[in-house]
Formats: structure tokens, C-alpha cells, sequence
């Protein structure tokens, strides 16, 4: 690809911190040099946004169509020539549209390929609810709009820590009934194959969270785990899956057990969204697994309680941003790589030196060096899990949490 990867990114709620964090993400003049970004929004919300929050220094270019982007500049859709009532800090219908009408015109846009990856800013799962979004979420909106046929997986990760949900945005009284040995089997396969695809993760090991406390204490607290659990696991690893558990969720978390596996999947939204925020504090990123395009997001709501205050911290935007293009030039790699597995430059049988292969296309910028350079990033966090150390496959990881059946006090 000769251009800077396209990033699409939607405004969200207009009553909470999304132009902020949008403008402080970008704020950088050499943000260009990485990438282009395309915000769907509007110049009437970036002219008040800028006013409120002493924002004196963001440049844009304002186009009429995704069509029309331009490399190396920030640009910015109109997504419509209406006025917005904007209230900073109060949900209102009114910002719920803006929300909706963002997203619409940004999933258009990446279908259309326009935009090569989707970022989305945190919307309010009430106020945008409409005849034309009756959903739960991005993640459920975005399986409906990528077609018949397609599944998704909600993703958190930050570093080498990821952790994916068999239920998502679902009351806790509902999620036993929504547990089955299909769906956690559906699960652990699309975890594997992103871990593969988007993380380039050549043999993921993955750890399975119980349901109950202490793995159901052999039936006293629970048959999740030996009726439903348990099965899905072993029928994930005749199919050749490194899949393991079920683990004590509080065990597995507060021990040194994440070290040694690729990705964790767990039952429902809070098991596994509570400890990663934890650990990830604010360096996570929301990614949803199992569509035709890369769709990430910051790790964090609206934020009412601080809009319109010129304090939110844009690191989690920034992150999603980057992570973005990471996912899609590794994606594009596997991809290619699966499509012709077999090719090389040299026939080493004559023990000829594999010579690199020429292109015509500029070498692309480096996420990682950006991240390096980036003086508002925040220093590594001691507390997040390190990629864990190449183990044989037959052995599963050692992880400290006792197994279904056992005890912990």
C-alpha cells in the first residue's frame, strides 16, 4: 500500500469526551506522518469543543465525502450541515443521533474501503437508541451491519493481557441460561483464529474462566463447569485448539498464571472486564474480533462527569489508534502469508541465501517507534502481564488457580 494507513474515526456522544480526546489524540503535527485520520463529525462541534476547551492549535480539513480524503492531513466529514445542541456533560436524544448518525457514516465508509480501520469514541447506550439502532452496543451493531453470516468477538486487551467474553453486554440473571458448550466452542475458535490473524500469535495457548466460584466446588456451588465448561474444552482441543481450564477466575487473575497464556475467555462481561481494567488501568483497548474490517475503540464511557472540562486523558484514544493500524498491517501479513504459504525468493536446497524481496512501496511507520516517541504517553506499567515464554504444546500452562474440582479458599 503506497499511503499512510486511513484511520475512520467516529465522534461519538457529543455531550461527552469525545472531541477532546479525538483533538488531544491528534494533536501532534507529525500524527500525519503515521497515519490519516478521518473524523465523522462536524466543524460546528470542533469550532465549540475548541472554544470550550482552550483548544487554540487543531487544523483540519473539512471534506464533504470519505471519498474525497487527502493523505497527510486530518480530515474531517461533515456528517451534516444541522446545528447540534450540545450539552457538555447531560445525555440528551439529541446527542444519541449525533452519535448514531457518526457511527453510520463511518461503518459506510469502511465497508465502501474508503477507510481502512474504525475507531469509535464511547456513545451512551441509551440516548442512541432509535428504530435505526436497537442494539446493545457497537459490538452487536457492527456484527448486523457486516452482513449475513457474520460473527464478532469483544476483545479487551492492553500488551500481552487479552481477555475475550462468552456473553457481553447481558444481566447477570441471564447469563447461566446463556452459557452452552456451542457458544463457548464458538467462542474459543474466534479467539483463536484473531490471536492468529491480528495478534500474530503462531500457537495461542488460551485459559477458560469457570462460571461459578471455586470451578463450582465439584457440584456444590454449580455444574457449569463439568456440564458445560469442561465439554467445550475438550472438544476445542480434538480440534486442535491449545485451549485449558476451567480456571477460578479470582485465582487465575491475582496470580501469576496470565503470564503463561496468549488470551483468556470469560463467561460474562464483569468476570473478565473488572481485573483486566485493573491491570490494564489506562492503556486498554476494546477490539471487535471477527469482522471484514479492524474496529477498535478506547476502554472507557462517555465520561459526563468530567465533559467540557479540559482534563479527560486522550491515552486510551491515542492507543486505540495505534493498535488499529497494528491489527490491520498484521492481519494483511497472515492473510497474504495463508494465500501463498509456500512461496520463496531462493531454492535453499542449492543452500542459497534467502535475499529480500524487492518493493516499490515506502517502508511503513512504525507504530512501535511512535509509541516511543510520544511524549504524553504515560511510562510502562510495572502491574501488566509480560509475553509469555514459547511452551510445549502438549503441557498445559501452569497458571495459579486450582482446576474445576478443586477448592480455594
Amino acid at each position: 500500500m503506497n499511503r499512510p494507513v486511513r484511520v475512520g474515526i467516529t465522534h461519538g456522544d457529543i455531550n461527552g469526551i469525545g472531541y477532546e480526546i479525538i483533538m488531544k489524540a491528534l494533536a501532534d503535527e507529525t500524527f500525519t506522518d503515521l497515519c490519516t485520520p478521518v473524523v465523522f463529525g462536524s466543524p460546528k462541534l470542533f469550532s465549540f469543543y475548541r472554544k470550550q476547551l482552550g483548544i487554540n492549535d487543531f487544523y483540519y480539513r473539512q471534506i464533504a465525502s470519505a471519498e474525497n480524503v487527502a493523505d497527510g492531513e486530518i480530515n474531517v466529514v461533515n456528517i451534516s450541515n444541522e446545528d447540534f445542541k450540545v450539552t457538555p456533560g447531560q445525555p440528551s436524544p439529541e446527542g444519541g443521533a449525533a452519535a448514531l448518525l457518526s457511527l453510520e457514516k463511518g461503518v459506510e465508509a469502511v465497508m465502501a474501503g474508503d477507510v481502512d480501520v474504525l475507531v469509535t469514541a464511547p456513545i451512551d447506550k441509551h440516548t442512541i437508541q432509535s428504530d435505526r439502532f436497537r442494539f446493545a452496543g457497537h459490538t452487536e451493531y457492527l456484527r448486523e451491519k457486516a452482513g449475513e453470516g457474520s460473527r464478532s468477538l469483544m476483545i479487551l486487551f492492553a500488551d500481552a493481557l487479552r481477555v475475550a467474553l462468552v456473553t457481553t453486554h447481558l444481566p447477570i440473571s441471564e447469563v447461566s441460561a446463556a452459557i452452552s458448550k456451542e457458544r463457548i466452542v464458538e467462542t474459543v475458535k474466534l479467539f483463536d483464529a484473531s490471536l492468529r490473524a491480528d495478534f500474530a500469535c503462531e500457537r495461542p495457548k488460551i485459559a477458560v474462566l469457570s462460571l461459578n466460584p471455586h470451578c463450582g466446588d465439584n457440584g456444590l456451588l454449580g455444574h457449569e463447569e463439568k456440564d458445560v465448561i469442561a465439554p467445550a474444552i475438550e472438544e476445542c482441543l480434538n480440534e486442535g485448539i491449545l485451549a485449558f481450564g476451567p480456571y477460578s477466575a479470582d485465582g487465575f487473575f491475582a496470580g501469576e498464571g496470565i503470564h503463561a497464556f496468549d488470551g483468556v475467555v470469560a463467561m460474562y462481561h464483569d468476570q473478565g472486564l473488572a481485573p483486566f481494567k485493573a491491570l490494564a488501568r489506562d492503556r486498554g483497548v476494546n477490539f471487535t474480533a471477527g469482522l471484514p474490517f479492524v474496529r477498535t475503540s478506547p476502554d472507557h464511557g462517555t465520561a459526563y462527569d468530567i465533559a467540557g472540562k479540559g482534563v479527560a486523558d486522550p491515552v486510551s484514544m491515542r492507543e486505540a489508534i495505534y493498535q488499529a493500524i497494528d491489527i490491520f498491517r498484521r492481519r494483511r501479513v497472515f492473510e497474504s502469508a495463508s494465500a501463498n504459504p509456500l512461496a520463496r525468493q531462493t531454492d535453499t536446497r542449492k543452500g542459497d541465501k534467502e535475499k529480500p524481496r524487492r518493493s516499490e512501496e515506502k517502508p511503513e511507520p512504525n507504530v512501535a517507534e511512535r509509541r516511543v516517541k510520544d511524549q504524553q504517553r504515560p511510562p510502562r506499567r510495572k502491574d501488566m502481564p509480560k509475553q509469555a515464554p514459547e511452551q510445549p504444546a502438549a503441557e498445559e500452562p501452569v497458571a495459579d488457580t486450582a482446576p474445576a474440582g478443586e477448592t480455594e479458599n
